[in-house]
Order: C-alpha cells, then sequence, then structure tokens
C-alpha cells in the first residue's frame, strides 16, 4: 500500500535541513524500489524549503511509520510535524 508521509520543517530551520540533507538523500536511496515520488514543499517564490512530502510503498502503516522515523530529518529534529496518511493513486492512470 502507498502512504504518503507529510512533513513540515520547524521555523529557520534551513541550516539544520541543509547540513542534515546528505545523509536523508543517502537514506532515500536505500529505499529507491519503494518510492512512488519525494521531494521537499517550498515556499511560494520556490526558493526556500518548508517540509517533504515522500510517497512510498511499504507493507503496512508500521513499516511507513517505521521509515520516518529512520530518516536523517526526523532524528535531527528538523520537523514540527510529521503526517502518515495511506493514499491511493488515481491520476493520471498508469498505462495499459
Amino acid at each position: 500500500m502507498h502512504y504518503a508521509i507529510i512533513c513540515v520543517d520547524k521555523r529557520d530551520s534551513m541550516e539544520l535541513r541543509m547540513a542534515t540533507r546528505p545523509a536523508h538523500v543517502a537514506y532515500l536511496d536505500n529505499y529507491r524500489d519503494q518510492m512512488v515520488a519525494a521531494g521537499p514543499t517550498l515556499t511560494d517564490d520556490g526558493e526556500g524549503m518548508t517540509g517533504s512530502i515522500i510517497i512510498m510503498d511499504f507493507d503496512d502503516r508500521a513499516a511507513a511509520e517505521a521509515f520516518a522515523a529512520g530518516d536523517p530529518y526526523a532524528q535531527a529534529g528538523l520537523f514540527e510535524s510529521v503526517t502518515i496518511t495511506a493514499w491511493r493513486k488515481v491520476f493520471p492512470p498508469d498505462s495499459q
């Protein structure tokens, strides 16, 4: 099942985000086969990062929670909040 992991950064945390980014990217690389989409949320001008959205395929919610907890960003205390929810892709439909 797909799970959307929606993370909101703490205020004024860009320095922590950038310092932790290499470890975060390396962590995500270990899950490429399960990844549907991943990337930062941005400020309206597109210049600053404000959080992350990661959509992954996991067997269950517990696996999604373990993944989110193991993220170096989470371990560094970057996030103000993390929401994990089951997600279903509807559009666009997959090619046949």
